[in-house]
């Protein structure tokens, strides 16, 4: 394998690299390891704090002159039409500078399904509104009694006239609190084969008895809502392909670089990070790596698993790149990528110790309130924020299963 870029791909990386500096807002430049509840770009947009909400602004600008909100669709529809090497480059370098993505959930899952499922009306209204970043959109799939067995889910939808009446509940709807418009698996035939009997509709989310209330996680943060459904009217026309078919068209995305590069990038910079800091005054007064040989080696170990990620992350781009598709290879990745987040946070703060224990860091709380906090907190932060990594996205248990199966061979049990 050749991990060099090519010619063509260096001078890529470089123009990606150059944009980046010469574009992304002073605010994101201000927030990188400072250990600061930034909740991104989808969040700015909404903030009442003025530099936030035009720190988002410039930067969907920036990225839209160059169609790198989605720079994994064809350009026809507004997309960059990167090859999938190019969008590992690009993911790479936003990785690297921290740079927070525009778009969510619109750019990732909603516009490929309606540049496959879409009619004309659909695409051409929904479209442009994420590729400017005017409009922000959120998953309601997950329900309290259909998560990892999503086709489980009782969230229905009855046709009148030209309307669906919706009525039901969703949970772990990740960003609605922050979105304008929410996209749903419904259930329109409860007759039917679970995996049938399903229909994919859009909906504004400020349609009246539709619902969304911040969940707390033992972070005191709010990534996710639970979504509530009272008669809910939703114009028939916002109907995704067929009725009944919505499962199909719920799996649909376009071809695009999944690796999951940022992963092995964080991780990498937060044992990066922790060694340098080790090296200074304050490190050697915080950390316990002068007094255990075997802290020091556990994060030589953590240093390697970082790199093992990578180049996992750099498999399966080159799988995609020859037009193969990863199956166990994608699960290999999650589940490696998801226990070694765990890893790198539980390292960090067995380096710092009893001074892991103070949440509060200095750079939001000012030294008087935490004056022990060490690296901002970053690693007691991530201890508690990466608990829930080995479930969310296909639990770890059903990616082991997959391996077993169809990278083992092994029978099912």
């Amino acid at each position: 394998m050749d991990w060099a870029d090519s010619p063509e791909q260096a001078a890529f990386r470089t123009d990606v690299r150059q944009f980046i500096k010469d574009r992304l807002p002073g605010r994101y430049r201000d927030m990188k390891d400072t250990g600061s509840e930034n909740a991104g770009w989808q969040a700015d947009r909404k903030s009442s704090n003025p530099e936030a909400n035009q720190a988002a602004k410039d930067w969907a600008t920036a990225l839209a002159e160059r169609g790198w909100i989605a720079p994994h669709w064809p350009k026809e529809y507004g997309g960059a039409g990167l090859t999938t090497i190019e969008q590992f480059i690009y993911n790479q370098e936003m990785a690297e500078a921290q740079a927070p993505p525009v778009g969510g959930m619109g750019v990732s899952l909603l516009g490929p399904t309606l540049i496959v499922h879409g009619n004309p009306e659909q695409k051409a209204e929904h479209l442009p509104k994420i590729l400017s970043g005017e409009v922000a959109w959120a998953q309601g799939y997950s329900e309290p009694g259909a998560g990892s067995d999503l086709a489980s889910l009782q969230t229905r939808a009855v046709k009148d006239g030209d309307e669906y009446v919706i009525n039901g509940q969703k949970i772990w709807t990740s960003g609605a609190q922050y979105s304008d418009w929410l996209f749903a698996l419904v259930r329109t035939d409860p007759e039917a084969p679970k995996h049938r009997g399903i229909s994919f509709l859009m909906m504004d989310r400020t349609t009246p008895g539709l619902t969304v209330r911040p969940l707390t996680d033992m972070g005191w943060a709010q990534p996710f809502n639970e979504t509530f459904f009272e008669d809910v009217r939703v114009p028939a026309k916002n109907l995704v392909g067929e009725e009944n078919r919505g499962w199909y068209v719920g799996m649909t995305l376009l071809d695009f670089e999944r690796s999951g590069i940022s992963g092995a990038i964080s991780h990498r910079r937060n044992i990066r990070d922790l060694i340098e800091f080790a090296k200074t005054d304050e490190g050697k007064a915080r950390s316990r790596l002068g007094e255990f040989t075997t802290l020091r080696h556990e994060v030589a170990d953590r240093h390697i698993e970082t790199e093992i990620l990578f180049n996992f992350a750099f498999r399966i781009v080159s799988m995609q790149a020859r037009g193969l598709v990863p199956n166990y290879e994608a699960s290999m990745n999650k589940m490696y990528g998801s226990e070694l987040a765990q890893r790198v946070s539980r390292t960090g703060t067995k380096v710092f110790g009893l001074f892991s224990t103070i949440w509060q860091d200095q750079q939001k709380w000012g030294e008087q309130n935490a004056p022990y906090s060490a690296m901002g907190s970053r690693f007691t932060h991530l201890y508690v924020r990466t608990v829930p990594l080995t479930i969310l996205s296909g639990s770890n248990e059903i990616q082991r299963n997959v391996i077993a199966t169809r990278g083992l061979g092994l029978p099912r049990g």
